[in-house]
């Protein structure tokens, strides 16, 4: 029988009644759902936040059908029924209707599915006075579920739209803050989004809810394990090559202990059964891109930051490497304990290739050739060791570079654009390694030598050799029994181009 591959399903009944594939979270729905509180849970896009609010749903409404062969089917009291307040601002309608009254219709859609009249007009206190109506008609306290409770806030993130994101961010405020003294009526608050926005920010009144982003025992609540991808997809695993899977899928961790694959590409990659970015093109927000634009920021593997900084999305003071942590660019590698800094790094080759061809495209924007296409033809020009070829490429690199920019900032444009294409031409390439003796600019292991390059601007490719050789970069590989290679390249500022490359076996 072959697997229904449940692609973009975010409903926990299609999915089970229409016999498509279930990775079992159910354990920690039950954990939630039986235990109460008020909940909140940042993860990227498309890795089952909003299918996971649907199973907690089914549940609250007592579907003990859908559950059968699930963790939670023998655990949970069936026979109760708990009112849902359940909203989804990805389908409200904010951007035309305007979030304000985009709330009020949805939650008016609510009281007249229960058949209740409505007294106020306010959002908040419609809110309000729906979850008390509710336990009272019930008399059972309510689930609220909440689903990409930022989308009206990061759907704004453009320079000319910050001023709508910020009246959002204050409308969602004055709707959230009533949850605090509605605490007596209600079973469950679980709020999920992709940014994590700071408390004061959003959820000031609400000191309450927790975070269970990475929290250690919550690790696996979204995504697909080890485990459960040998559980579930035994036949794929027989079928693919199981280490370039995970090369390309996995990799996500929010507690340095549970790796999982993005789920979207995972499944996408079984239907396809083809290697390729499918998660990656679905929609990277543009503002990611012009943040790291504006900012001067190209090299975003192995940075470091505070634990406290990822819980940073100030609409006013955007940070980057936050942004690209909770959004899933980047995830963690490593964590200094003591000081509560944690390292992070690239997940997996779909997203490390395909945001270096996003940043790339900031810098290069040649109409003929991406920068992936001279990536490869650098590395042909080292393989024939053309060297007029190899100077030909790299100066298509700086082409169409507008001169006001290389006037205003030439050094950052030249080293970006030397470190995004030599990053770009593969897993055998390093950008400005370092070793004992100092730093060389780029790295490239090829099967037939090993390449150290040293880029001057405005000095002489002389010079570039020279400090390989006397920073000994390529002393390191004697024993590789490979050709060693050093590259000098100077660039000339008034030229716009490569002026002189030397290339000497060393």
């Amino acid at each position: 029988m072959i697997q229904k591959y449940p692609i973009s399903i975010q409903d926990f009944e299609k999915l089970r009644s229409e016999n498509f594939v279930y990775v079992d979270k159910t354990q920690f729905a039950f954990q939630l759902a039986d235990i109460g509180g008020s909940y909140f849970l940042s993860r990227p896009r498309r890795f089952g936040k909003s299918l996971f609010l649907s199973t907690l749903a089914c549940i609250f409404e007592g579907k003990k059908k859908l559950f059968e062969n699930t963790f939670i089917y023998d655990k949970w009291d069936w026979k109760q029924r708990f009112p849902i307040i359940r909203i989804s601002f990805s389908n409200i309608g904010h951007q035309e209707l305007g979030l304000e009254q985009a709330i009020r219709k949805r939650l008016l859609n609510i009281y007249s599915e229960h058949e209740l009249e409505a007294e106020s007009y306010s959002i908040s206190q419609l809110f309000k006075e729906l979850i008390a109506l509710l336990h009272k008609k019930y008399n059972q306290k309510v689930a609220v579920l909440i689903d990409e409770y930022d989308k009206p806030i990061i759907d704004h993130l453009s320079d000319e739209e910050i001023p709508i994101a910020v009246a959002n961010q204050k409308t969602l405020k004055i709707f959230y803050s009533i949850l605090k003294d509605a605490d007596p009526h209600l079973k469950l608050v679980f709020i999920t989004g992709v940014s994590k926005f700071t408390q004061v920010s959003i959820f000031s009144d609400l000191n309450n809810l927790y975070d269970l982003t990475i929290e250690p025992s919550f690790g696996g609540i979204c995504g697909i394990t080890d485990e459960e991808l040998n559980q579930y997809f035994p036949k794929e695993i027989e079928k693919f090559n199981a280490d370039k899977i995970k090369e390309w899928y996995d990799g996500y961790t929010w507690n340095l202990e549970t790796y999982v694959y993005n789920p979207f590409s995972l499944l996408n990659f079984f239907r396809a059964q083809k290697f390729k970015n499918f998660w990656f093109n679905t929609g990277t927000p543009t503002f990611l891109i012009e943040i790291a634009k504006r900012k001067k920021i190209y090299e975003i593997e192995s940075v470091k930051v505070l634990e406290s900084d990822l819980d940073s999305f100030d609409v006013n003071n955007l940070k980057l490497l936050p942004i690209l942590f909770q959004t899933g660019y980047l995830t963690f590698k490593g964590l200094n304990a003591p000081r509560n800094i944690y390292t992070l790094a690239y997940p997996n080759k779909e997203v490390k290739q395909s945001f270096l061809e996003s940043l790339s495209k900031i810098y290069i924007s040649s109409e003929e050739k991406s920068a992936t296409v001279i990536a490869l033809q650098i590395e042909e020009a080292l393989i024939e060791r053309d060297t007029e070829r190899l100077k030909e490429t790299i100066n298509t690199l700086f082409a169409s570079v507008p001169y006001d920019l290389w006037k205003k900032d030439n050094e950052h444009f030249y080293h970006a654009i030397l470190h995004l294409t030599f990053k770009m031409m593969g897993i055998y390439t390093q950008s400005e390694v370092h070793s004992s003796r100092g730093r060389m600019d780029a790295l490239v292991q090829l099967d037939n030598a090993i390449y150290a390059f040293e880029f001057k601007l405005d000095k002489t490719a002389e010079i570039a050799i020279q400090q390989i050789k006397d920073k000994g970069y390529l002393e390191p590989f004697r024993n590789e029994n490979k050709p060693l290679i050093a590259i000098g390249v100077n660039f000339s500022t008034e030229m716009k181009a490569v002026e002189e490359i030397l290339v000497e076996e060393v």
